[in-house]
């Protein structure tokens, strides 16, 4: 019986905390390991042979520039495992494979709605995964795990997806089990809102954070929450679809997973920026997306009016205009945010996808200045730091973490 404390746990315990420090800080020596875990050089030497000889670790060269003879470094092995990560999207999936370090070694995107696409969701996830691994150079069929993003979420009882009923061809009660058949690895599905709190989370603005919220705003408005370290997702993966959430200033939404207008998506999306822009005379493309013509707007406005949030002196005229574009934006975004930090009291509020990105700074002291008018307690509001491919670099954080468990321990 292996119980805490056994020697079997313990060099396990400094098995684990070596890889995590070559993982942090890069190529090692041995020195260096032994002086950074509090091993003895015996230990630490033992350590490193049992490591290099389980294919976890591996010698990357030698130490330079130092008196005395060269040490070899020691790095983790990077072909010890490999991960996928796919972001579905109306318009396609994109997917990417990364190594146990981390590093992106392969990506590939599928349009879905191209003549040659295949033609069966199972086998257009496959496709996406095998064209990946094909750019890493693995095997598809060697993948330790993959992780998929997906607007809306799988319910648990049901296994059917749920909220995104916008999503083509991923609404069949035996999906699951096509995919899991088409791809022979394992396979996680979570939403995508959630896979870009998760990638601020590891990488971005939530770093160290135990509680905070994602907001997401784009195509449509959705939001992450993160409470006690772990991710809140709800009975039915529902937790945080807050585009259809009851606010003031919007009609109330009555059969909300039929209906597609109302609610916060009205007041604070894409339209709504369009909606204020006509009336303030501003011109856009109109025949571009809503949420690319808002957030060229929202740039415009931000590059015109200038950071932060000072008094205004000039109503009117170019700069008075935009000015009034973000706080009328900035106040739809307010009310919503209102009702979700009043409930759940996060450490931060992280400000996220096209249209707050657009908005920059100008736009963050705006919704940051509404919310402590309106709303006890009230968080600190940044912009999101992940703004390329956060979801499928969230998707990749999520499966590279349970896989580095699994990989990385040699207890057994």
């Amino acid at each position: 019986m292996n119980g805490p404390g056994t020697p079997q746990v313990l060099r396990a315990m400094n098995d684990r905390s070596a890889l995590d420090l070559l993982l942090a800080r890069g190529p090692l020596s041995r020195t260096r390991i032994g002086t950074l875990t509090g091993l003895s050089k015996p230990t630490a030497s033992q350590l490193l042979a049992r490591l290099e000889s389980a294919g976890l670790v591996v010698v990357s060269g030698r130490s330079e520039g130092r008196p005395g003879p060269n040490a070899q470094l020691y790095e983790v092995n990077p072909r010890a495992a490999h991960v996928a990560a796919l972001d579905v999207t109306t318009a396609g999936i994109r997917a990417a494979v990364a190594d146990i370090t981390g590093r992106t070694v392969g990506r590939y995107t599928l349009d879905t709605t191209a003549g040659d696409a295949p033609d069966g969701t199972a086998e257009q996830v496959a496709a996406a995964v095998e064209g990946a691994a094909a750019d890493a150079g693995v095997d598809a069929g060697a993948l330790h795990r993959i992780v998929i993003g997906t607007p809306g979420a799988f319910d648990p009882g049901t296994g059917r997806l749920r909220y995104a009923s916008h999503l083509p061809g991923w609404h069949s009660p035996t999906l699951l089990d096509e995919i899991a058949a088409a791809v022979h690895a394992p396979v996680r599905y979570e939403n995508d809102v959630n896979l870009a709190a998760v990638a601020e989370w590891r990488l971005g603005a939530a770093q160290g954070r135990e509680d905070f919220v994602l907001l997401w705003n784009e195509q449509g408005i959705g939001a992450a929450v993160v409470l006690g370290g772990r991710l809140h997702r709800g009975r039915t993966g529902g937790a945080g679809e807050v585009g259809f959430l009851p606010v003031p200033g919007a009609p109330l939404v009555r059969d909300p997973g039929r209906r597609g207008s109302g609610g916060y998506q009205e007041l604070a999306g894409a339209e709504a920026v369009l909606r204020a822009a006509r009336e303030l005379g501003l011109p856009h493309d109109p025949s571009a997306e809503p949420k690319d013509a808002a957030a060229a707007l929202l740039s415009a406005a931000a590059r015109v009016v200038g950071p932060g949030h000072a008094p205004a002196t000039d109503g009117a005229g170019e700069r008075g205009v935009y000015r009034e574009l973000l706080g009328r934006f900035a106040a739809g975004l307010a009310v919503g945010l209102a009702a979700v930090v009043t409930v759940l009291d996060p450490q931060l509020v992280v400000l996220a996808g096209g249209l707050p990105q657009a908005g920059g700074e100008p736009l963050r002291a705006r919704v940051e200045g509404e919310l402590g008018e309106i709303a006890v307690p009230v968080p600190r509001v940044v912009l999101g730091t992940v703004t390329d491919g956060p979801v499928l670099g969230g998707a990749l954080q999520s499966a590279l973490a349970t896989t580095r468990d699994e990989v990385f321990d040699t207890s057994a």
